[in-house]
């Protein structure tokens, strides 16, 4: 065995690198999910600032008034606008989380394209791994040792 191990070290590891950000980006999908994200966010924000603006519209009712009301009646109004407000902070809380999920659900298919395409290239090419380097994840790659695949992928992904 200690013969093998020399002959394993001289030989070359083959692989690939791309820019997962790009890749994604110029597939035809990403356009159509961003669109849709951003109309849903639309929606959402609409429906925020609608109840924003009718909290402070009873807010700004409570504080004209609040100097004539009955000591029940003014506790009555205060619980109201904390209860409102309750609401709203739990909608918004919501309504993120619901954005995220949405997002989530709606990259998952163009997600595994791209690791359906990487596995594809990957065998295809003899590739031992691709590497994502986004994120400066690897600071430095030699371009004599490893394959640039992001082009290779765009073009499999179209």
């Amino acid at each position: 065995m200690p013969l093998l191990f020399p002959i394993m070290a001289g030989a070359q590891v083959k692989f690939g690198y791309f820019s997962y950000d790009q890749v994604l980006t110029s597939m035809p999908e990403y356009k159509v999910v961003m669109e849709n994200m951003t109309d849903l966010k639309t929606k959402y924000d609409a429906e925020t600032k609608r109840v924003e603006e009718e909290f402070n519209k009873k807010y700004e009712e409570f504080l004209d008034g609040q100097r004539d009301f009955a000591p029940t009646i003014l506790q009555k109004r205060q619980s109201e606008l904390q209860e409102l407000l309750k609401r709203n902070v739990a909608f918004k809380a919501e309504a993120e989380r619901l954005l995220a999920k949405a997002e989530k659900e709606a990259f998952a298919p163009l997600h595994q394209k791209i690791s359906t395409a990487l596995q594809t290239i990957g065998t295809e090419q003899g590739y031992a791994f691709i590497l994502n380097t986004d994120g400066n994840a690897c600071p430095y790659i030699n371009p004599t040792m490893g394959e640039n695949v992001t082009d290779l992928l765009k073009n499999a992904l179209k």
